[in-house]
């Protein structure tokens, strides 16, 4: 509006709507902050308005809660997507009927159902001079691997800690030739139990944000457990 031009009275329609629904304006950010604009200037520079001062603060906060809440909602629907994919991921660990058909099926159907590239699975052995570029999932490796990979050159954590980083050295051959380089990894240990040889499931991805350090490991540890269980009985048989 230029300077000096007179105010327009609201027509008599829109007027009676506002009055009726004075909501209307309430539930409309922009024409709040340009009635409290509009009111600040009327009042001078002099004069401290409590209430604009007040509903700009709340304004903030909700803008704060709107946040959150929208953070949660992906949080949730992150956690219901992933749960889902273990799910499913389980019910192909169940399928094989023979440990080679298991071992095969890890990398055919489990590993695309987990999105990543590669799915290990790490055996120490006994044998003086076990392989360590086996074809397919299953490494026999020496005794200590699984610690030494899963210190990746740092100071060990505790045996049962799922952990995921950046991929290091230290599983480079382990992962193998894949369709990219991998540059992040999960590392599952298994505890087979008294009198058996430490195991270890190794994850890796092209995505250096698939697996990181601030992630939460609640999921891969019950597809650690159920797949501990599935393969002690195939150990068996």
């Amino acid at each position: 509006m230029a300077a000096g031009e007179e105010l327009q009275p609201l027509a008599e329609e829109t007027r009676a709507r506002l009055l009726a629904q004075p909501e209307l304006i309430l539930s409309d950010r922009d024409l709040m902050r340009a009635l409290i604009g509009a009111r600040e200037a009327e009042i001078g520079d002099n004069v401290i308005d409590i209430r604009g001062r007040a509903m700009a603060a709340l304004e903030q906060r909700l803008d704060r809660l709107e946040a959150q809440h929208e953070s949660v909602i992906s949080a949730a629907y992150d956690n219901q997507s992933g749960m889902n994919t273990i799910h499913r991921a389980v019910l192909s660990l169940l399928e094989p009927d023979d440990f080679p058909t298991f071992l095969d099926n890890l990398e055919v159907n489990v590993a695309p159902i987990l999105r990543v590239e590669t799915l290990r699975l790490v055996m120490e052995s006994s044998a003086e001079h076990p392989g360590t570029s086996m074809p397919g999932p299953l490494h026999l490796l020496p005794a200590g691997s699984v610690a030494e990979m899963v210190a990746g050159g740092r100071r060990a954590p505790r045996a049962d800690d799922v952990v995921l980083r950046a991929a290091v050295p230290e599983t480079k051959s382990v992962h193998g030739i894949t369709r990219g380089i991998i540059k992040s990894e999960a590392l599952l240990p298994i505890d087979l139990g008294a009198g058996r040889w430490p195991a270890m499931l190794l994850m890796g991805s092209t995505d250096p944000a698939r697996f990181t350090p601030a992630q939460g490991s609640d999921l891969l540890r019950f597809f650690r457990q159920v797949f501990r269980l599935v393969l002690l009985g195939w150990l068996r048989e």
